[in-house]
């Protein structure tokens, strides 16, 4: 296969030029069915003269079908994609990628998705749909829980579920507390959604995210919050994000001493509640009901998520001292950690 590509990109430049640009179209179209021409065309950056010309091709071809609501993927558009995702893999070469980002971050799995989610956010989705096939591939025959944490790129992987019968038996629960975020980036949010969607159970941990000592106590010896706390630790799989520490600081409404002291002390990277510097050196924690770092190494599976070039410290810093088994991520955040 890898002689018969590189054979092509020599004697046929131009066949690899157009397969990859009907993957992008038949990509975006699975995201965001149903989808008119005009919108597709702004989000890809093509004229709409040139997409009308793919996307008619794609129609003879019986991969896409048009409605007065929009463009959406047939069955076999939908097949044909899943297996031309094997092939651009290759074509890209993603794959070199993945297998040197393992060997960079000492993380056991790695799964690019094309695209750098800081240019085009509907990259995102795409890692959540990576994430997604992922959950189902770590779902062990009964008692499933998954914690889930806050944020942007977590939020896109509740978006892409749909209902499966082998979620249905699955408990989801947020990993910590979160009331204080904007409500769609809350954990308790999230989970309520991901359970909705996957047609499975959820339980919710109303405390904020960050606590003062004595409301830490009062909270935590709680019984409805012991309750949450111990399901949260029995997880069998956990998906968290990984922010930038001055985004995440600024989003928590820290306080300029907390600010002040991530500037002093060059914060990368944040996780948990818990602040890294670029060595992976916890330089400053949130005290926040939920799950914590030392609790990690009892769970079977904890999926990791972040993408985008802006990202590749944030991710560096935590992998350095706090490896995943897994990690989804953009060609963007890829490509700017193989630089570094």
């Amino acid at each position: 296969m890898n002689m018969l590509l590189d054979l092509q990109k020599k004697l046929l430049p131009d066949l690899v030029d157009v397969l990859g640009q009907r993957y992008r179209i038949l990509r975006f179209i699975r995201l965001m069915q149903p989808i008119g021409r005009r919108t597709l065309a702004s989000n890809l950056e093509m004229s709409e003269r040139v997409l009308r010309s793919e996307v008619t091709f794609l129609k003879d071809q019986g991969l896409v079908e048009f409605a007065s609501t929009g463009m959406t993927l047939s069955h076999e558009g939908n097949n044909l994609l899943g297996q031309l995702e094997v092939v651009m893999k290759d074509v890209f070469h993603t794959r070199t990628m993945e297998e040197e980002l393992k060997s960079k971050l000492n993380v056991q799995e790695v799964h690019i998705v094309p695209g750098d989610s800081d240019e085009y956010p509907w990259v995102q989705k795409e890692m959540g749909r990576a994430c997604v096939n992922l959950i189902k591939q770590n779902l062990s025959p009964h008692n499933n829980i998954i914690a889930v944490t806050g944020g942007t790129s977590v939020a896109a992987v509740a978006e892409m579920l749909i209902p499966d019968s082998d979620l249905k038996e699955t408990l989801f629960v947020p990993a910590r507390g979160g009331l204080g975020e904007q409500v769609e980036n809350q954990a308790n949010t999230i989970c309520a959604t991901m359970a909705r969607k996957a047609m499975g159970t959820y339980k919710l941990l109303h405390v904020p995210d960050q606590l003062s000592k004595e409301a830490y106590e009062s909270l935590v010896s709680e019984p409805s919050v012991q309750e949450i706390l111990e399901l949260i630790h029995s997880a069998t799989l956990v998906i968290h994000g990984i922010g930038e520490a001055e985004t995440m600081a600024v989003r928590r409404n820290s306080s300029t001493d907390v600010l002040k002291k991530l500037h002093e002390k060059n914060a990368v990277a944040e996780a948990f509640g818990y602040y890294f510097n670029h060595t992976g050196d916890i330089i400053h924690k949130v005290r926040t009901i939920g799950l914590q770092l030392e609790d990690l190494g009892n769970i079977p599976t904890i999926i990791s998520i972040a993408g985008g070039a802006s990202k590749a410290r944030a991710i560096d810093a935590y992998m350095k001292q706090r490896p995943s088994q897994t990690l989804v991520t953009d060609e963007g955040a890829a490509r700017a950690l193989l630089k570094k």
